[in-house]
């Protein structure tokens, strides 16, 4: 109890810390450069720890409970050795971490908004619902890919720069195809992707599997899943613009 009680101090400051760059910043174009002081003072400050106290549980739940479990299933299916279930559990991790994603839940939604202020989709909740929901769904699908891809690159000794280079050259060419309107999102998509819920996760799968495997070097190996999950929801992303 002592010791998770320090754990939860120590999450909190470590919260605060990294909070203060922004809080200062903000105050200080607040204050210096608008030399405007933002109404309802209390309603900020109670805000702020709000948003201080909900990223240190969340931070303090990864540490505790998500990122041990990722690696201990990483290294259970390897010491199993069914590829089936270890893609299936890949892919599995990858979309649910990334559908739950609120970075990705507001861009989808602001999106949704632009799109039909644009007159590209009807401007009812209905059309919006159905194209955030589109946008969500296509990042998600990819990130499970790019996970399961990451995921067979560790399995078969791959070598990351080459499937890197070869995906951005799609990149550069799909853009060129894709509508105008779908590019600067689908650049986005990647890195909405790789935010607090995905990044601890799919490290803790990469490093577990890599640490299992006989030959294989968790720091040369176990790295590199976040890599593909910023880059195959651009690739998804384009394509979803393109046939919809």
């Amino acid at each position: 109890m002592k010791q998770s009680l320090q754990l939860f101090l120590s999450a909190l400051l470590g919260s605060l810390r990294d909070l203060l760059p922004i809080i200062l910043v903000i105050a200080f174009f607040q204050v210096v450069v608008l030399q405007h002081s933002p109404e309802n003072m209390l309603q900020v400050f109670v805000g702020l720890i709000f948003v201080v106290l909900g990223l240190t549980f969340f931070i303090f739940g990864l540490e505790q409970g998500l990122f041990p479990i990722g690696e201990s299933m990483a290294h259970a299916f390897a010491t199993k050795g069914s590829v089936f279930w270890l893609l299936a559990f890949a892919f599995s991790l990858g979309f649910g971490t990334t559908i739950a994603e609120p970075a990705l839940i507001a861009v989808a939604e602001e999106a949704s908004e632009v799109a039909a202020g644009a007159g590209l989709i009807a401007m009812d909740e209905a059309a919006m619902h159905g194209y955030a929901n589109g946008l969500r769904y296509t990042v998600a699908l990819s990130v499970g890919f790019a996970i399961t891809l990451g995921v067979l690159r560790i399995l078969l000794n791959w070598p990351i720069h080459f499937m890197i280079m070869i995906g951005y050259l799609m990149v550069i060419v799909m853009t060129a195809f894709a509508p105008a309107e779908i590019i600067g999102i689908a650049y986005d998509s990647g890195g909405v992707t790789t935010s607090t819920i995905t990044v601890p996760l799919v490290t803790a799968l990469g490093i577990g599997l890599a640490s299992s495997i006989s030959g294989r070097n968790p720091m040369l190996d176990g790295f590199g899943l976040i890599a593909f999950a910023s880059l195959l929801p651009i690739i998804f992303v384009l394509a979803y613009g393109m046939v919809r």
